[in-house]
């Protein structure tokens, strides 16, 4: 009996059991094998890459009881969502043991981070429908996508329409949550042109000690892609914005139940590819602009300020490679400037800058700029494929000398189905602005701490059968250097408490990772009934996880184990019903409205989604948390109970 068989043969006995769903690529078995992807500087397919990268695609995301990117990321067994309001209100998304402040977030391969904060960097301007396929890298991937990725990357591809169409789509469901979008596409020889708009509200699912609503949300996307591509060269832009206000509960203090937030973020980028003299080019220039307004007091300036932050960052890259008789070599530079205005972040400004619409002025600043090489050479001889390079980085703000961080991915396939890879790579992360300067309100930052340094471990294998079966496991060493963190020293009165911004000595973390997903209808093809089945379970262990007597913000409190599973099945011609499980157990505390510390306590979540879908037009029907559990991802925030929602999606062609 082959491998396929057996498995077969245990799943089908199996099959009234829901099983676990993870990022897997491609748990749909749609076919990733011809998906490029950015794991290194040197754009590969998947089956070439000596990096593991987990790619979720159009039709496995259509197929989740989901309404934004970081619902998604849920069902990412290697990544910790922790959400502080529904519908991509607000949410930090850490990668294997990580905050929010060491993910890379990219749109379209442009590194979209603000040096503000990681909080608000998932406010795309692209709506669900505009995604092609996720990218996501667990593992420093300075080589890939700079000084930010030091735990990973997040890689959004939105789509390149094939044709002319249009598509509209609308949604409701429970807390009075409303949302709907088009889209429009155009070709026409060697241009390409798609733009897209979405809007979406809620009432929230809480309220204030006063009785008004304090987790409500609001939000207007826009977007535009355009592209031109012959046979001598590529260009692609885009242009986006993305407004958003929600009320922020009791997100960044205990004490006060009724903040709130409102941002404004652009992106503009244009990238390009040609090959010159048998030497392949990709040259990209890119801005983006955020603005931020934060209230801790909602609709009151009496007695806290409104907080005030303005950031620009402006890049441009060229990346190269050619080929040679002994591989493929790669060589890139990157160059980026971070400007950052706030009224009350960063040095004193010599002159302050009014801030449009109010009677107040932009009085501090920061502006740093940092400058990335790197080296980087790809080598596959016969069954065994490497990539190996280093990035050497410096940055005016921190006073070093250029800093050199070297890496390498190995794999060699066993057989034509099964691969085993091991990596070694490091990388470093810049503190924040926030984590800098922001000393209001109970906290106290350090403007001298030191960047992050990393060195990670990876080692695996991989199963890939695109007729049936995809599994993989892993195991992995993080270990960390000057790691930042938010900390609290709880053994002091409370009225003397106060968050530190600090650099860790030291964070090591050890870990390991297990996936497979299940074609069905490929594997028992007599029965249409049970399709697919996706399983995966990360575990983590992170030392100075009991620190006695102190409270962390994020190095401590991170998901120790994690499961998530799912199963789809076909009801009817055209009708799925997709069953979504999730167990996470988090390590850490939090201190409550009344002041006390409290453990956090491990939940499991169902959800759920009915599908029916013929020719053009989509219709569903979806809730989560069917069993109305009640639990907390983040400090004292508690999450919403049961919610359900429904909606119709039309594409003409």
């Amino acid at each position: 009996m082959n491998l396929k068989t057996l498995f077969a043969a245990l799943m089908f006995t199996a099959a009234g059991n829901v099983s676990l769903q993870a990022e897997s690529v491609d748990s749909l078995f749609i076919r990733t094998d011809e998906i490029e992807i950015t794991a290194s500087r040197i754009k590969t397919t998947l089956p070439k890459a000596s990096r593991i990268a987990h790619i979720m695609t159009a039709d496995e995301i259509s197929a989740y009881p989901v309404q934004s990117v970081n619902d998604i990321l849920k069902y990412a067994s290697g990544v910790d969502v922790r959400q502080r309001g529904p519908m991509g209100a607000q949410t930090d998304i850490g990668v294997r043991g990580g905050n929010f402040e060491q993910v890379a977030i990219l749109l379209d391969g442009i590194n979209i981070c603000d040096p503000q904060t990681g909080h608000n960097s998932f406010d795309f301007p692209v709506d669900m429908s505009d995604i092609d396929h996720i990218e996501v890298l667990e593992g420093p991937a300075g080589r890939a996508y700079g000084s930010s990725s030091l735990m990973g990357a997040i890689n959004i591809v939105t789509k390149t329409a094939a044709r002319n169409a249009a598509s509209a789509h609308v949604e409701a469901g429970s807390y009075g949550y409303v949302a709907g979008g088009a889209s429009a596409a155009a070709v026409k020889g060697n241009w390409n042109n798609m733009i897209s708009g979405s809007y979406g509200r809620s009432d929230g699912y809480s309220r204030s000690k006063q009785d008004r609503l304090n987790a409500d949300m609001e939000y207007k996307k826009a977007f535009y892609k355009g592209s031109f591509d012959n046979s001598k060269i590529r260009i692609n832009w885009h242009a986006g914005i993305s407004a958003k206000d929600w009320g922020s509960n009791t997100f960044y203090s205990a004490k006060y139940d009724d903040q709130f937030e409102h941002t404004v973020k652009s992106y503009t980028a244009v990238q390009a590819e040609s090959t010159i003299g048998g030497i392949h080019i990709h040259p990209s220039i890119w801005w983006n602009h955020n603005e931020d307004r934060f209230e801790l007091i909602r609709g009151s300036e009496t007695p806290v300020p409104y907080n005030y932050h303005r950031s620009d960052v402006a890049g441009t890259a060229l990346n190269s490679w050619f080929d040679w008789k002994l591989g493929r070599t790669a060589v890139s530079a990157e160059i980026k400037n971070e400007n950052l205005v706030s009224g009350n972040l960063g040095e004193p400004l010599d002159n302050p800058i009014h801030i449009k619409g109010t009677d107040r002025d932009y009085t501090n600043g920061l502006d740093r700029t940092n400058l990335s090489i790197v080296l980087e050479h790809n080598l596959t001889l016969g069954k065994f494929a490497m990539s190996a390079g280093a990035v050497g980085t410096y940055n005016t703000w921190n006073g070093r000398s250029f800093r050199i961080y070297p890496g390498i991915d190995m794999s060699y396939r066993l057989t034509g189905k099964l691969k085993a890879f091991a990596t070694v790579n490091t990388s470093l992360r810049l503190p924040s602005v926030t984590e800098l300067y922001y000393s209001v309100g109970g906290y106290k930052a350090d403007k001298h701490l030191r960047p992050e340094t990393l060195t990670a471990y990876d080692l695996g294998l991989k199963y890939t059968d695109y007729d049936g079966i995809q599994a993989s496991a892993s195991l992995f060493y993080n270990h960390g250097t000057d790691m930042i963190d938010w900390i609290m020293d709880i053994t002091l009165p409370s009225e003397q408490r106060r968050w530190e911004s600090v650099n860790f000595t030291r964070v090591n973390s050890w870990g390991t990772e297990l996936k497979a997903s299940f074609d069905f209808e490929t594997l028992i093809p007599a029965q249409h009934i049970l399709q697919s089945a996706d399983l995966a379970y990360t575990y983590i262990d992170q030392e100075k996880v009991d620190v006695e007597g102190i409270q962390s913000r994020s190095t401590l409190e991170y998901l120790r184990h994690k499961a998530v599973a799912g199963v789809r099945l076909g009801i009817l011609p055209g009708l799925t019903l997709g069953i979504n499980l999730r167990y996470q157990d988090r390590a850490g505390s939090y201190t409550g409205t009344d002041g006390l510390v409290y453990d956090y306590k491990p939940y499991l979540l169902t959800d759920a989604r009915l599908q029916w879908q013929k020719e053009r037009i989509r219709l569903f029907i979806e809730c989560n948390n069917l069993t109305d559990r009640q639990y907390i991802d983040y400090g004292c925030v508690p999450q919403p109970g049961i919610w359900a929602i429904a909606g119709i999606s039309v594409t003409t062609f």
